[in-house]
């Protein structure tokens, strides 16, 4: 197959180059509309309680969602005020679309006690079409807006995903304007030519267009979060990088022994270009753990981000070459230094670990461990508004409403839908569990009631109320409906099915490293090592976000929790990114034992051969991540604090200490496969053809 794509790529570069161009059209035209589509649900899990009562009274109830906004500023009983107030509640009522604005000065607990501010909220009809809601929410918004005070701000309810989905899209423009100057200029460093610096940007732009048109593609099926536009952007922007620096390093090194460009190209093809291929399979297969979650984020999640590895691995092998075909003349062959000279700092580590085997495994592995602890008092949640920077509306009349009314104002009900043939007692024990309940009974003989928690929407008190009702019920018709009792139900399904996409995910694992290794030790040896990197990344992300210490640094603080989004996504991409590293080190490690090298000079002949491009690309990727978390949206800033520490400390600690470390331990044995795997490997485990070989040192 890779073959195929080089011959096409150098027969027809222009070719290739046009369809990308197409491509990069369509990515950043009908792409860019996925902004439009962004959803905030991101508990929901179909199949669940909370899932099918939600569904049950978008059917039967009558009333629809609803907005809020906040005056805060002056003193609410002033004359002037009032009368803005008052009509505009009146001309809010005559929208189109509104149900019901309650009278702030005349209904109990809008007015806040301080006489500082005043909640308005707007309660919308049901059955709006989307484009009806939208008019709804914005002419209600704007005539609220005109309000003469000091602060009025308006969100909640469909309005919140819009604002998020102006945020992200902000934040991905800053982060695009952050990241491509700083990794051009590191770029210019790494190769010290322009053309060799731009091509892998050329790639970067190629997987950020990947990005849009995948998840555009798959809001025509599904719901796409919020969070999904940073976190593909970001990944599909750093692995592009990654595989073009990869496969660059390549070509100059066969610009060394050949001039002609066409085969330079063809022998990158068949040794970087395979590299590149598993790599993506790798990340990708790493990717369908979310596939055994049923949460509908999850799932798109895994999906978007997967396309887009594989649209930036295609753009390598296929893009990539036509460039280099059209371009790659310019660009001058790496230098030719002595054995002794290339590599020389990473050899250094190499022998060290190797001669020190036991005692770096006895301090890497430990700390690793340490560093790894606070997952274990890890806990997950919903999050509200805190989480948002507090440039963002949402933000902003969550900090207004914290500071003037009492805590649980405006935090969503446990919703109890009460079907009919619920007994009376029944009804009563679960009314009895908050002094606030309130309930209103549907056209169809359902009763709902709406049990304000005395807290946050996702803390414990909320959780608990959930759960004493699913405890008080009995046999009888009732359902729980909400954000806690969707956070409950997510809780669950994680718990449960997280050890099938373990075991999927590792499973995936160890037939791609066996396939390019012909290893059975080496599969094992590096899922190890990659939990030890991902185990440490995770526990400082805990660290930080859940429980404080450091957090203001990122401009964020302390939540006692992280976000439910933030550990599976961390999990799934950082493990796929560290075989990343992983494969650039074994390939060199192969080729070094395939030229007649033993096994200790192949473990030092493949970090030297890899150490600068492992260390590059980690650090290359860590500025993309680091660029996503200017945008202050505290799970983005765990996602990206999670994946920039698993991949430096993975392409760091990891790759040159404990792997030459463990691979000496290991020696011979290694590459050791029993005699029917072997065969196996033989007839299917895929083989670069054509590089040309290596040198290898003579001495170690």
């Amino acid at each position: 197959m890779l073959s195929t794509l080089a011959r096409t790529a150098t027969r027809r570069p222009l070719t290739v180059i046009a369809l990308w161009v197409l491509f990069l059209l369509l990515g950043f035209g009908l792409g860019t509309g996925v902004f439009g589509r962004l959803s905030d649900n991101v508990p929901e899990v179909p199949g669940t309680e909370s899932e099918a009562a939600a569904e049950y009274l978008d059917r039967v109830d009558p009333s629809g969602d609803s907005i809020t906004a906040v005056v805060e500023g002056t003193a609410v009983t002033d004359p002037a005020l009032r009368t803005q107030v008052e009509q505009a509640v009146a001309d809010v009522r005559k929208i189109a679309g509104v149900a019901a604005v309650p009278d702030p000065y005349a209904t109990p607990g809008l007015a806040a006690e301080d006489g500082r501010a005043l909640l308005v909220p707007v309660a919308l009809k049901g059955g709006l079409d989307d484009d009806a809601e939208e008019r709804t929410v914005n002419d209600a918004a704007d005539r609220i807006k005109q309000i003469d005070a000091p602060e009025v701000h308006v969100s909640g309810g469909p309005l919140l995903g819009l604002q998020i989905g102006e945020k992200a899209q902000e934040d991905v423009r800053n982060a695009e304007l952050i990241s491509l100057p700083v990794v051009l200029a590191l770029l210019l460093v790494v190769f010290g030519g322009l053309r060799s610096a731009a091509l892998p940007l050329v790639i970067a732009v190629s997987g950020i267009a990947g990005a849009f048109l995948a998840l555009f593609l798959f809001s025509s099926v599904t719901d796409i979060s919020v969070y999904a536009i940073q976190v593909t952007t970001m990944l599909g922007l750093g692995l592009a990088v990654d595989y073009a620096l990869l496969m660059l390093v390549r070509f100059r090194e066969e610009r060394r022994t050949t001039e002609d460009v066409v085969e330079a190209v063809h022998r990158t093809v068949a040794a970087a270009g395979r590299t590149v291929l598993f790599s993506g399979l790798t990340v990708a297969v790493s990717l369908t753990g979310l596939l055994v979650f049923p949460s509908v984020f999850l799932r798109s999640m895994g999906l978007a981000v997967a396309a887009v590895v594989v649209v930036d691995m295609l753009a390598a092998v296929t893009l990539l070459p036509a460039l280099l075909v059209r371009f790659g003349r310019k660009i001058p062959p790496a230098k030719d230094r002595p054995e002794s000279e290339e590599g020389r700092v990473f050899a250094r580590l190499a022998r060290f670990s190797a001669r020190n085997r036991v005692a770096v495994l006895a301090v890497i592995v430990p700390a690793l461990l340490v560093l790894a602890l606070p997952v274990t008092g890890m806990r997950i949640n919903l999050g509200d508004a805190q989480q948002l920077p507090s440039s963002t509306e949402a933000r902003q009349l969550y900090d207004t409403v914290d500071a003037h009314f009492p805590p649980g104002t405006g935090v969503a009900t446990v919703t109890v839908v009460l079907k009919p043939g619920t007994d009376a007692a029944t009804a009563d024990r679960i009314r009895a569990l908050s002094p606030r309940a309130e309930s209103r009974d549907l056209p169809d003989g359902t009763t709902v009631v709406e049990l304000p928690p005395p807290g946050s929407v996702d803390g414990d008190a909320a959780t608990g109320l959930v759960k004493q009702v699913r405890e008080l019920r009995g046999d009888a018709p009732v359902e729980v409906t909400g954000p806690a009792a969707r956070l409950v139900d997510f809780r669950a399904m994680l718990a449960d099915r997280a050890p099938w996409a373990a075991l999927t995910v590792l499973a995936g694992i160890f037939v791609l490293l066996f396939a390019f290794t012909g290893s059975v030790l080496i599969p094992l040896r590096t899922i190890a090592t990659t939990l030890l990197s991902l185990g440490a990344a995770l526990g400082a992300v805990v660290w930080v976000f859940q429980d404080g210490h450091l957090a203001g640094l990122l401009g964020a603080e302390g939540l006692g929790s992280l976000s439910l989004t933030a550990p599976p996504l961390i999990i799934a991409i950082a493990f796929g990114l560290a075989m990343d590293y992983e494969l650039f080190i074994l390939a060199r490690m192969r080729e070094a034992r395939r030229a007649g090298g033993d096994d200790q000079e192949a473990v030092v002949t493949g970090l030297r051969r890899s150490g600068r491009v492992v260390t590059c690309a980690a650090l290359l990727l860590a500025v993309v991540f680091g660029a996503f978390m200017t945008g202050g949206f505290s799970p983005i800033l765990q996602i990206g604090l999670g994946l920039t520490l698993a991949v430096l400390i993975d392409a760091t600690v990891v790759r040159m200490l404990l792997v030459p470390a463990t691979m000496t331990l290991l020696g011979r044995r290694a590459w050791w496969a029993p005699k029917p795997l072997r065969r196996v490997h033989d007839r299917f485990g895929l083989r670069e053809e054509g590089a040309s070989p290596p040198r290898v040192p003579t001495s170690v």
